[in-house]
C-alpha cells in the first residue's frame, strides 16, 4: 500500500498485504437472464373504490405540531381565540395537513393485490387539494380512495388517486388527488443499476 511521504514522494508500508497479479478468468460466467419488464398497470382498475378505513379524529396538538413542522405561524392554526375571531368553531389545519391521512388511505389501492403494483417503484408525482371547508381540531375524519386514472407515459405508470375526505356527517371537507408514479424499468438503467 503506498502511503503519501513528508517531502512529496510516495513510501510502500511495509506492512501493506502485497496484491497477487490478475489471472486469467478460466471458468465461464453464466449468461445474464433477460429481465422481465412489468406489463403496465390494468385500466380496468378506473373508477375502482375503497372503502374508508379508521376514523381519524383531528387534535389541536396534532395541528399545531404539524404548522411548527412546516413553518407556518398562522395563529389560526394555534389560537382558538383567533380561530373564533375568523369565524370558526376551533383552530384550522394547515392546507397540507390532510396528506398523510389520504395517503395513507391511498394505499389501499396502491398496495392492492390485484393491481400488481411494485411499490418498490412508487414515486410521488404530485398532490393537489380542494377544500369545501377547512379542517378544523375536533373533526372525525375518514376518506374513500378511487383510483381516477391509469396512464402509461414512457415506460412509467401514472396514477391518479383520489381521496374524498368526510366528517363525522357524511358532508364533505375536502378533496385530494395524489398523483403516484410507477416507474419503469428504463429508469433503473438510467440510474446505472
Amino acid at each position: 500500500m503506498l502511503l503519501p511521504a513528508h517531502a512529496g514522494a510516495a513510501v510502500v508500508h511495509p506492512a501493506a498485504p502485497q496484491q497477487p497479479p490478475p489471472v486469467e478468468q478460466t471458468r465461464r460466467e453464466a449468461p445474464k437472464q433477460q429481465e422481465v419488464a412489468p406489463m403496465a398497470l390494468d385500466k380496468s382498475f378506473e373508477g375502482r373504490s375503497y372503502p374508508p378505513g379508521r376514523t381519524y379524529e383531528v387534535g389541536r396538538e396534532k395541528i399545531r405540531e404539524f404548522a411548527e413542522a412546516i413553518g407556518d405561524a398562522n395563529p389560526a392554526y394555534t389560537d382558538p381565540e383567533v380561530a373564533r375571531a375568523l369565524g370558526y368553531a376551533d383552530v384550522i389545519a394547515p392546507p397540507t395537513f390532510v396528506f398523510s391521512l389520504t395517503f395513507r388511505e391511498a394505499g389501499q389501492a396502491l398496495q392492492d393485490p390485484t393491481l400488481q403494483l411494485d411499490y418498490g417503484r412508487v414515486v410521488h408525482g404530485d398532490q393537489k387539494f380542494h377544500y369545501h371547508r377547512p379542517v378544523l381540531a375536533g373533526d372525525r375524519l375518514s376518506v374513500t380512495s378511487t383510483i381516477d386514472s391509469i396512464k402509461s407515459m414512457s415506460g412509467n405508470d401514472i396514477l391518479d388517486i383520489r381521496g374524498d375526505v368526510y366528517d363525522s356527517a357524511g358532508e364533505p371537507v375536502v378533496t385530494a388527488v395524489t398523483k403516484v408514479v410507477v416507474r419503469g424499468p428504463e429508469s433503473d438503467s438510467a440510474e446505472g443499476k
